[in-house]
């Protein structure tokens, strides 16, 4: 007699999995964490007036965010577009003084002093992304191997079509074989369907 063993999930893996789970473009992903980090920045100007510890707290898990809710084919621009919103979000709290010229001293004497938080923000959203980006591609892998090995049964696969069978069946691909490739063709692979 079998036991069957049933893993039981935990209970912070299910809270997790009813949190909303977007799927952003590339530029929504930094439109996002750019419009987040400036609300935040402007809230810390307010509530902690200008706090540096809590602008570079809070923008950590902004960055994880970000890396977490874009898109597969947009995974790169996460680490791109959370240092740009950093820069974005720090203006508010730079501390600049009057005129144009202060309030851009202001901002790179902001952007240099917090190159930690910025650092670590950009490797945890680099990080993040690359675990994704690895999960994808071993997906992947496991997927055509599935498909390579007859994972599917016949009555699912895709059947060819008449018109393409025959014009397989048609035109045999002869390693050495002089025909219309010439002296130098070489010998195809079929393609799978």
């Amino acid at each position: 007699m079998y036991r069957v063993r049933v893993r039981s999930v935990p209970p912070v893996v299910l809270a997790l999995r009813r949190f909303p789970n977007p799927r952003l473009t590339g530029i929504g992903a930094g439109l996002f964490a750019a419009l987040t980090m400036f609300v935040l920045a402007c809230l810390d100007r307010l509530l902690f007036d200008s706090s540096e510890l809590v602008y570079g707290l809070l923008f950590l898990p902004v960055s994880a965010l970000t890396a977490l809710w874009v898109r597969p084919a947009d995974l790169v621009t996460a680490p791109i577009s959370v240092p740009i919103a950093f820069a974005v979000g720090v203006f508010p709290i730079s501390g600049g003084s009057e005129g144009l010229g202060g309030q851009i001293m202001g901002l790179v004497t902001a952007l240099a002093v917090h190159a930690g938080w910025l650092y670590g923000g950009t490797l945890i959203a680099g990080l993040i992304a690359s675990v994704r980006k690895v999960r994808q591609m071993r997906a992947r892998r496991r997927y055509v191997l599935a498909q390579g090995r007859g994972g599917a049964p016949a009555s699912e696969r895709a059947p060819r079509t008449a018109a393409a069978s025959a014009a397989a069946a048609a035109k045999p691909v002869r390693a050495g074989a002089g025909g219309a490739g010439g002296a130098g063709a070489v010998a195809r692979r079929p393609q799978r369907p």
